[in-house]
């Protein structure tokens, strides 16, 4: 009996000390990415200069096979969005960026398919957007160059770059409408 006893002590204690790690963990998340804003606005935190803000360049492929840099939108404010058929989150999200794209033509929204050709391929990405009847572009990083120099880790991820080429927000994880508004203010607002 005595055993049990310290067993049960054991695994509450255990199970204590992941919950009190978690809660410690998400408060620390949350105030180094600000969850809670599109404003998280250093790639590199601590750095203030303009070099730290710039965008890293990335090439991708558009729906012929082209290559695209996003440094053939500078002088455009950009929204860098990576997602996946697989990421639920990213599914819901997207209804949001096609209104958002709809409604800021003077915006370019990179819809960047993270195509790794076994999980998620060229054909699986571009029916998904058929099927849904999406009209923003989306584009295709076959050779992950863009997940790298972003370092990407969760999908979906978002970025604002302003007209500039300078990253000026991010999210990791969905944005609602609201915050994708935002985010949006924050790099074509003032045009």
């Amino acid at each position: 009996m005595k055993k049990s006893v310290k067993w049960v002590v054991a695994v509450l204690l255990f199970a204590a000390l992941i919950v009190g790690a978690s809660v410690l963990y998400g408060k620390l998340s949350d105030e180094y990415k600000n969850d809670d804003t599109a404003e998280n606005t250093s790639a590199v935190p601590g750095e203030t200069t303009a070099a730290a803000n710039a965008a890293p360049d990335f090439t991708v492929q558009d729906l012929d096979g082209s290559e695209v840099k996003l440094s053939d939108f500078k002088g455009t404010p950009v929204v860098v969005n990576f997602w996946a058929t697989w990421c639920y989150y990213c599914k819901e999200e997207m209804p949001d960026f096609n209104e958002a794209y709809k409604n800021h033509p003077e915006v370019k929204f990179l819809m960047i398919n993270a195509t790794d050709g076994v999980q998620e391929t060229v054909e699986t990405a571009k029916a998904y957007v058929e099927k849904e009847g999406f009209d923003f572009d989306i584009f295709f990083d076959t050779n992950s160059d863009a997940v790298k120099a972003y370092n990407i880790s969760g999908f979906p991820s978002t970025f604002f770059i302003d007209a500039d080429g300078n990253l000026t927000a991010q999210r990791i994880g969905m944005l609602d409408a609201q915050t994708l508004e935002k985010g949006i203010g924050m790099i074509a607002g003032n045009r």
